[in-house]
């Protein structure tokens, strides 16, 4: 499940592709249109930036703006950026590994049902780009 943190983040990130190539937006202008608490929303902002998704303008005529074309970033990108794992288990995700407890992997009908539930949803958010995502 997407935590409100995805969630917020995406839709800022849908935003700002919307607004790309108009120059740094606000924080509290992106705040407002999107309902997303201004606080919450600083954070995620920032930790976008420390990942190299956003570029910041500070002082008269700043803000933030994408550091890269809106086709070039994709969802599962972000998702795994600010919520981790895409997969609904450890054991079967690409990045986050891990090995459950008590389980034998190779005869876990879970584990096998698990892996066609993360290519399905892989297979939708690897394709799709912050274009796909864009609101005014």
């Amino acid at each position: 499940m997407l935590s409100k943190r995805s969630q917020y983040a995406l839709k800022a990130l849908g935003y700002l592709a919307f607004k790309f190539e108009q120059g740094p937006i606000l924080i509290s202008e992106i705040s407002e249109k999107k309902k997303i608490p201004l606080k919450f929303l600083e954070g995620i902002l920032l930790e976008l930036k420390l990942a190299g998704i956003l570029e910041s303008k500070k002082g008269k005529g700043g803000g933030y703006y994408l550091a890269k074309h809106p086709g070039k970033v994709k969802v599962a990108t972000v998702i795994r950026l600010v919520n981790g794992p895409i997969a609904m288990l450890p054991c079967v995700s690409l990045y986050f590994y891990q090995r459950c407890e008590n389980c034998n992997e190779k005869k876990c009908a879970l584990h096998d049902m698990m892996i066609e539930v993360r290519d399905a949803t892989l297979n939708i958010v690897e394709k799709r780009t912050l274009i796909d995502l864009m609101e005014s």
